[in-house]
């Protein structure tokens, strides 16, 4: 086995790779090995300074430590998702080619069977198959989804190079069976809303629970602790009949002079004055 050396590491996978028949993945690889080679060229990185390994549905690339991870970012970002939509419009549904990437950097050594032996890659790997960077491509009409790690994050993204808005990239961490790995995504983090945490998997302030608010103790109607509720359906006092209405408990009232008494009944309209005796059968009205 050669010694551990420096290198830059890109994965690239095709999503959904075995749901299709033979004749669509071969297809798809051809695809997939054209999308690679032609970023790579944009990124000034020729077939000398990288390896390849083929994964069936996705290729693993690595680079010399001396070629330029910015460039490489910078052509992951713009050139694949020009090349994906150009394959794509004219391709039939079942021929529809999408990609997850990671750009990792670490320390890869090289065994006698060819295999690649490196904790480093290890990780890229788990941060492809992740689960989030899967739910992440299924949201994106550009067919790309890319995560990097924190290494790449801190040595590149984070400075804001030319063509590599670090405000775009969110910290991710993912479950592996090595344990969390921290990351970061290009772009919105699945579920998380303006909070990007971990896993994207944040509740949503203001969602609905199925409960009301209880009013504030200043607002109308609020009640104070320990209070009961009055009775919804309560008997309501009906509201009073237009005009003045009068009622006599007994005796015999008078107003302004005038007498009232015996059985009574209302004066309709109009302006009364004088002495006015009301009651009886014999009274006489002015």
């Amino acid at each position: 086995m050669t010694d551990p050396v420096s290198r830059t590491i890109l994965l690239l996978d095709i999503e959904k790779y075995s749901d299709r028949d033979d004749i669509e993945q071969a297809y798809l690889r051809r695809m997939l090995y054209d999308v690679a080679d032609r970023t790579l060229e944009r990124a000034g990185i020729d077939e000398r300074l990288r390896l390849r390994a083929d994964r069936g549905d996705s290729v693993m690339e690595l680079i010399d430590a001396n070629a330029s991870v910015t460039a490489l970012l910078r052509a992951l970002l713009t050139e694949v998702p020009t090349q994906l939509h150009a394959v794509n419009r004219m391709a039939s549904s079942s021929a529809q080619i999408r990609l997850r990437g990671v750009v990792a950097t670490g320390y890869v050594a090289v065994d006698e069977h060819d295999g690649w032996v490196g904790s480093d890659l290890n990780h890229a790997c788990r941060l492809l198959d992740a689960q989030l960077l899967r739910t992440a491509l299924r949201g994106r009409r550009d067919d790309f989804a890319l995560c990097v790690s924190e290494s790449v994050h801190t040595g590149i993204v984070r400075h804001g190079h030319a063509g590599i808005p670090a405000e775009d990239f969110h910290p991710v961490t993912v479950d592996s069976k090595n344990g969390p790995l921290r990351a970061w995504l290009h772009g919105p983090v699945p579920g998380a809303g303006d909070d990007h945490s971990e896993k994207g998997g944040t509740s949503v302030p203001g969602a609905s629970s199925g409960e009301r608010p209880a009013p504030r103790r200043d607002q109308p109607g609020a009640q104070a602790p320990g209070s009961q509720a009055p009775e919804a359906h309560a008997a309501r006092p009906s509201a009073p009949p237009a005009g003045a209405v009068f009622h006599f408990d007994g005796g015999a009232p008078t107003f302004g002079g005038s007498l009232v008494g015996g059985d009574q009944h209302g004066v309709s309209g109009g302006q009364v004055t004088g002495d006015v005796h009301l009651g009886g059968s014999g009274g006489e009205s002015a």
